[in-house]
This record gives structure tokens, C-alpha cells and sequence, in this order.
């Protein structure tokens, strides 16, 4: 089935977060949010967003928007900082607690980005944080590497493609996609009788659409397309339905 996952952020707007040197922890947070975001969507994921853009949303603000956007999972992207420059470094992911279905994707995430080649920092409990307490699906923090360590850095800008990669290798590890593409389809009729069906079909065809009979116990269904998303078969439907056509998308 479709998985929908909502990518925060960090930080925002006049929250600047962690910085260093002029850098600022919410823009790189963007930057790593927004690549990752496309890879997942060009392979087959629903993503949403908590923010596109150099938005404030307090931590609460945040877990609401994630709520009210019925994600199955929550992955927020910041970056560390220690008390002195160049002491700490690492990847780390961040779970309210331990054993549970986000400690997984957080581990799957974390162990890509180790070898990757980010010091391993491992699986933390911090059930103190609102975006991870206040989510109500598996939420994970993930820390990429420290803002203040020049190691973290280099990594962070010279091998960035290289960075997103693991990421995402580690969501799609932890959380696979089922089902091929082309999961949706527009159903335009229900009969009873295969031939009334099978001429309805015809109809569709010599209209320029792909159309095919399906058995749904006791009729015959006339389903039109195959789409990867419900977007893909929204815009079927509408088309569909500019041509007269009663119509509703379905799960093939």
C-alpha cells in the first residue's frame, strides 16, 4: 500500500537553530528535506511537508500540522552542535522511545548514514522533545553530523547527493513500498451482464482510453487507467468526468 511520510525541517523563519561560521542549521535542514523529499517521491512515496520554505513553526505547531495531515510516519532533519568546535561529531537518531516501530526506521536511517560515513552515534531515547512526543505516528529526529565540526561539514556539502542517498536507502530499507506502480484505477461502471460490460468497454476505447472488464463478485466492473497515485488518478477521474462519465477511482 502507499505510504505517506512527513518531512520537517528543523528550525525556520527567525529560528535560526544551531550555527556556525554564518551557517545556520535551519538552511541546511531545508536543503537535506527537500532533496530527500523528491527522491522518496520519485520512487513511489506520498510526501508532505511541515515547511517548503524559511517558515516559523513552533515544535507544537509542527506535530499539529503532522497530525492533522494523516502521515504514516514523521522524519524531522536538523543538525547538532557541541559547546567547543571540532570535538563532537556524528549521526544520531532521536526516537521518544526505544524498541518501538520509529526505533527502526531511526536505526535503518542512522546505519545508511554510517556507511555513508558519519561517526555512528547510534538510537537515543528523548521522549522530552514535543515533535517526538506530541506526533501521534512513529516520529524520529535525525541529527546529520555536527554544524560546528569541519569533518561533519565537508561531508554534509561535497558528498551531499551521496548523503540523501543513504537517507533514503535507509526510509526505503525500514519502510518498503508493497505494491508496483500503478495501484489506482477509474472505475466507470458496474453491470451485471459481461456483454454490457465488454460493450462499454469498446465505448472507452475508441475514445482514446485504456479500459479493462474486471469480475468483481457479482458484477463486472469497467475499470479505466493503472495509475502510481491518487493524484494520477484524480486527473483521470476529472477528464472522465468532463466526458460524461460517472466515475470513482479505485484500488486496483
Amino acid at each position: 500500500m502507499a505510504i505517506t511520510i512527513i518531512l520537517d525541517a528543523g528550525h525556520g523563519g527567525y529560528d535560526n537553530g544551531a550555527s556556525f561560521q554564518g551557517r545556520k542549521e535551519k538552511d541546511d535542514a531545508l536543503r537535506v528535506t527537500l532533496a530527500v523529499g523528491q527522491q522518496l517521491e520519485d520512487a513511489g512515496y506520498n510526501v508532505l511537508y511541515t515547511r517548503t520554505t524559511d517558515r516559523y513553526d513552533s515544535p507544537v505547531e509542527k506535530a499539529q500540522i503532522a497530525n492533522r495531515s494523516g502521515a504514516d510516519y514523521f522524519i524531522s532533519f536538523h543538525r547538532n552542535s557541541g559547546i567547543t568546535p571540532n570535538t563532537y561529531n556524528g549521526t544520531q537518531a532521536l526516537v521518544y522511545e526505544a524498541d518501538t516501530e520509529a526505533a527502526r526506521l531511526g536505526e535503518s536511517i542512522n546505519d545508511e548514514l554510517v556507511k555513508f560515513g558519519f561517526k555512528d552515534l547510534g538510537v537515543d531515547e528523548r521522549p522530552g522533545l514535543v515533535v517526538l512526543r506530541r506526533t501521534k505516528m512513529p516520529a524520529v529526529l535525525m541529527e546529520l553530523g555536527f554544524i560546528n565540526n569541519e569533518g561533519d561539514n565537508q561531508l554534509f556539502d561535497q558528498r551531499f547527493d551521496e548523503m540523501v542517498d543513504a537517507i533514503v536507502d535507509g526510509i526505503e530499507g525500514a519502510l518498503p513500498l508493497d505494491e508496483p506502480a500503478g495501484r489506482y484505477g477509474v472505475q466507470v461502471g458496474l453491470y451485471r451482464y459481461e456483454s454490457n460490460a465488454e460493450y462499454m468497454e469498446e465505448q472507452l476505447e475508441d475514445q482514446g482510453y485504456s479500459a479493462e472488464v474486471r469480475w468483481e463478485d457479482p458484477y463486472y466492473a469497467v475499470v479505466v487507467g493503472e495509475e502510481p497515485t491518487l493524484e494520477g488518478a484524480a486527473g483521470l477521474q476529472a477528464q472522465l468526468r468532463q466526458d460524461g462519465y460517472d466515475t470513482l477511482v479505485v484500488k486496483l
